[in-house]
């Protein structure tokens, strides 16, 4: 067992996915256990979208590179390279990427991201 106070992540958890989009989890549940903090770097390629959803943790958004619109109780957000965004817990959101180019991103949660607390609808 390692007494090292940091932790290096070169082998992030690759979540499986239908729709095209790569989620390489770097630190969270899935990688290390952790359920205080998920850091994901994700791609949503061009034309992708995911149900509305009113997730039980605060998400940090970061864009590196293209485009990404949120629908947030009904205000319409685009972001591009180099703008972030904060949104609360038990928010009602909807994550799209309706352009010609992927959007490559960081996304944060407090607490850790998990299919239970992300409340995707139908």
């Amino acid at each position: 067992m390692s007494n090292k106070r940091y932790k290096i992540q070169n082998a992030p958890f690759v979540v499986p996915t239908t729709d095209g989009k790569i989620i390489k989890e770097h630190f969270g549940r899935a990688t290390d256990g952790n359920s205080q903090i998920s850091i994901a770097h994700m791609v949503a390629p061009a034309g992708w979208s995911e149900p509305f959803q009113t997730p039980e943790f605060d998400e940090y958004t970061f864009i590196i590179s293209g485009k990404k619109q949120f629908i947030i109780e009904g205000d319409t957000i685009i972001l591009s390279a180099g703008e972030s965004i904060k949104i609360q817990k038990n928010t009602r959101v909807q994550y799209s990427n309706p352009y010609t180019e992927p959007c490559e991103y960081l996304a944060i949660c407090l607490p850790a991201f998990s299919m239970d607390l992300v409340n995707r609808e139908d």
